[in-house]
């Protein structure tokens, strides 16, 4: 990553160019899950719709988060319980 020193309004700046194909997420607000930035109970699974979690997801990992995925942290009852409710719904969570 290439900095670049210069001047604007009279003051100091350093700048870093990025390559192109980089990407940068704020972080999440206090107080909701730094992973989906989500306010949700520890115990649940993260919001797997949450664009903040896919996109976070996708750079750590190279590929869109699943399901599975946001219920890895997850207890074997609350998996169960998710994975019933989602069918219902017309989602088929396979591992």
């Amino acid at each position: 990553m290439k900095v670049v020193k210069g001047k604007r309004n009279g003051k100091k700046v350093d700048v870093k160019e990025m390559p192109e194909a980089s990407m940068m997420l704020l972080p999440p607000r206090p107080g909701v899950c730094q992973e989906c930035a989500t306010d949700h109970d520890p115990a649940m699974p993260h919001n797997q719709q949450s664009l903040y979690y896919q996109m976070k997801f996708q750079m750590e990992h190279g590929r869109g988060a699943t399901w599975v995925d946001a219920m890895a942290h997850c207890s074997d009852d609350v998996k169960t319980k998710w994975i019933e409710a989602l069918k219902t719904h017309g989602v088929e969570v396979s591992s």
